[in-house]
């Protein structure tokens, strides 16, 4: 039974938009697939990541659809949760449940037929119907930001982060280009650790050719991630059970369809370190890492090196765009062209409880929300 929906526009022809309770995950799953060929997704918006193990990360989950003359032209996943201040809180392509969104969406959103942009303020407009009293939106963009500065409810950015990136079109074809472009120190740090590590042997990537390599790739990355955030005093991303589960099952959907990369960088025997990037629609996402600090000599930097070796193969295998996602980390910014920027926020109806308390928190402190 839908929670909401309403037309759009008053026309014959309108797009019609519902929210409603997800009965037939495997029908959605179909639908996605349709409309992503017509959409500007990210890999974060495709079924391929947001199916994965989706009737464990949405245990209440909600689709809202836009459809005109039978077609989508917008689809949305949400899990709702239940507060005591929000009877009902909506999360876009998250559970709300911290221990299963510890995959740390990006680049996530709206899922929008490509010539329906317009289309995005009213479907914010409408997540925010009776029947909801809070949309939780993490990891999105500029888009969804002011489509949810028009909705006439409280915004509350919790965080803004940018989201370096190189844009490969910038950048002329000769092999020595990329280097060329970057500044001086950049540039001499990495040549430099190339020369200190082409001493142990050929530089080299290899790509995980099959399910069970790559399977095993990522167990080599997790235990260098995780010697590395350890000695900082940090958890690292594997030290939860699901981090791994989500991903061992993401790489099985994911590598039939081209859409994963599993990187060993080595200099001859020794190991540099292990890259896990998506590829999707011309781009790559340098999702998570793992580096050989330990076995690293004087002025040897594995992290710089191993993204260098992958991007000169990614530009020579016609990739447009390397994205380093969010984070203000300085290799990013080193090694990027270009940038946007990603936003992590919640909207509130004015005058629901939590708007209210919002409200009045923002007077008392003598700020805005």
């Amino acid at each position: 039974m839908p929670l909401f929906q309403k037309a759009l526009t008053i026309s014959s022809s309108a797009p019609f938009i519902s929210l409603t309770d997800l009965t037939d995950l495997d029908a959605l799953g179909e639908r996605w697939r349709v409309l992503e060929k017509r959409a500007r997704a990210s890999f974060f918006q495709s079924w391929t990541w947001v199916g994965c193990l989706a009737a464990e990360r949405f245990p209440d989950p909600v689709v809202l659809a836009v459809q005109q003359d039978g077609r989508d032209l917008a689809l949305a996943l949400f899990n709702r949760r239940t507060s005591r201040l929000s009877p009902k809180t909506l999360w876009l392509g998250e559970s709300g449940i911290p221990s299963l969104d510890a995959m740390y969406v990006e680049h996530n959103g709206i899922l929008l037929d490509r010539d329906h942009a317009d289309l995005l303020p009213p479907i914010l407009r409408a997540a925010l119907g009776p029947a909801v009293g809070r949309v939780v939106l993490s990891g999105v963009d500029d888009a969804h930001l002011q489509a949810a500065q028009h909705t006439n409810a409280l915004v509350r950015v919790h965080r803004s982060q940018p989201a370096p990136y190189i844009d490969f079109t910038h950048i002329a074809p000769d092999a020595n280009a990329f280097l060329a472009g970057l500044g001086p120190n950049t540039r001499y740090q990495l040549r430099r650790s190339a020369r200190r590590y082409a001493a142990q042997g050929p530089l080299s990537v290899h790509r995980a050719a099959n399910i069970a390599e790559a399977q095993d790739m990522l167990d080599e990355l997790a235990r260098l991630h995780q010697i590395s955030w350890v000695e900082r005093g940090r958890s690292g991303a594997f030290a939860n059970p699901y981090f791994r589960k989500f991903h061992r099952e993401l790489i099985t959907r994911a590598m039939s369809r081209g859409e994963v990369d599993l990187l060993r960088i080595s200099a001859g025997p020794q190991l540099i370190g292990c890259l896990y990037n998506f590829r999707f629609d011309g781009g790559v996402l340098a999702y998570q890492s793992g580096f050989n600090y330990p076995a690293a000599g004087p002025h040897q930097k594995p992290g710089l090196t191993s993204h260098h070796l992958a991007i000169d193969m990614y530009r020579a295998e016609g990739e447009q765009r390397y994205d380093f996602l969010a984070g203000e980390e300085r290799y990013k910014s080193s090694l990027s062209n270009a940038s946007t920027t990603l936003h992590w926020f919640d909207v509130v109806p004015t005058w629901s409880p939590r708007g209210v308390i919002t409200r009045l928190l923002g007077m008392n402190r003598g700020g805005q929300t």
